[in-house]
């Protein structure tokens, strides 16, 4: 088993069956970035396996979100009318414990199957094509940064040639989790998208956002690319008004708008990172009273078996009569609106 006395020195478990279940990597970037904090500290939770993961609720669903019931193709989600999911790589450079696709990216996932196949790839790109209602083309996975500059520069160049596709996204956790790999070769890759290309970094806490993190963002910016940030609402990791604030703020400092927090979704394994959406509201409310809204990101929950997602935004209006409304404002007071 790798790692497994770094592992065990973070309070993690080593039993062979969570490690057969789920993948484990952990960059050496991260390695030495949780060695320089607490055990069990907000960085170590998001890597470090524990036998919590061993919990499996009968609530708990291999594919929480659904995306295999909006499949028409292999490697596309078409959930939603304008933009589609294409799934170009079911690998991660790290293996977060609290995944939502963790039983896709699980142990198989290192294999060459990996990757979508020439033809699955050429396949989904022509569904793409073919439907011109699809405005907007997210990368996702696994996570599609990782894929090589000459493969990543494919996909694009395809996409560029398609119309009605007006915008690129690519979710990825490579610049906070290996932020070397953020290569000038990379960035030349990106910089040859001819439609608007956003990033959506996945990031969870200001520790994150080290020196080399730091510096991979800004050559992500340079590229040309627009960054947007996601991150999840996890027990124990940012689960705290104050460290979302930190969050936050720093990322807008830094030139990455705030786009979603999302309620963590029900994966196996996982209850022991969740938390209430009434605990996720109340933060919410105490962020809208200290940040802009530059740096808020939409509170989110995934309906589980793929109903998409709807904002948990905490209500502060209340109809009275025909004309009359109540308001709440940030610091709880009410007022009458006519």
């Amino acid at each position: 088993m790798k790692d497994k006395e770094f592992i065990k020195a973070h309070g993690g478990s080593v039993d062979e069956k969570l490690h057969s279940r789920y993948s484990v990597r952990i960059t050496d970037y991260l390695k030495n970035l949780v060695n320089g904090h607490p055990v069990n500290d907000a960085i170590a939770r998001q890597y470090i396996p524990t036998d919590d993961e061993l919990n499996v609720r009968e609530d708990e669903l291999e594919d929480p979100i659904g995306d295999d019931a909006h499949s028409p193709v292999e490697g596309i989600v078409h959930r939603y009318p304008d933009r589609v999911l294409l799934k170009v790589v079911h690998a991660c450079p790290v293996y977060c414990r609290y995944c939502f696709r963790r039983e896709m990216v699980g142990p198989k996932a290192d294999a060459p199957a990996s990757v979508l196949k020439k033809d699955e790839l050429n396949a989904a790109l022509e569904y793409i094509a073919q439907n011109s209602d699809i405005y907007e083309v997210i990368l996702t996975g696994g996570d599609p940064l990782i894929l090589s500059p000459k493969a990543l520069r494919a996909i694009i160049s395809q996409l560029n040639k398609i119309d009605h596709v007006r915008v690129i996204r690519i979710h990825s956790r490579l610049p906070v989790a290996d932020p070397e790999r953020i290569t000038s070769e990379l960035c030349h890759v990106l910089a040859c998208a001819e439609k608007a290309l956003y990033i959506a970094v996945h990031v969870n806490h200001k520790d994150e956002l080290a020196e080399p993190a730091r510096k991979g963002l800004l050559n992500l910016q340079k590229s040309g690319a627009i960054l947007i940030s996601q991150s999840v609402l996890l027990k124990g990791v940012n689960d705290d008004a104050q460290v979302l604030e930190s969050l936050l703020r720093e990322l807008v400092a830094i030139g990455v708008k705030p786009y979603y927090l999302h309620h963590p979704d029900k994966a196996p394994g996982t209850s022991h990172f969740r938390v209430t959406i009434e605990k996720g509201q109340e933060i919410m409310r105490k962020l809208q009273g200290s940040l802009s809204g530059l740096c808020l990101p939409v509170y989110m929950l995934d309906i589980p078996g793929g109903h998409g997602k709807i904002p948990l935004t905490p209500c502060y209006i209340e109809k009275l009569n025909e004309d009359g409304y109540n308001l709440t404002d940030y610091k709880g007071k009410e007022h009458q609106y006519e």
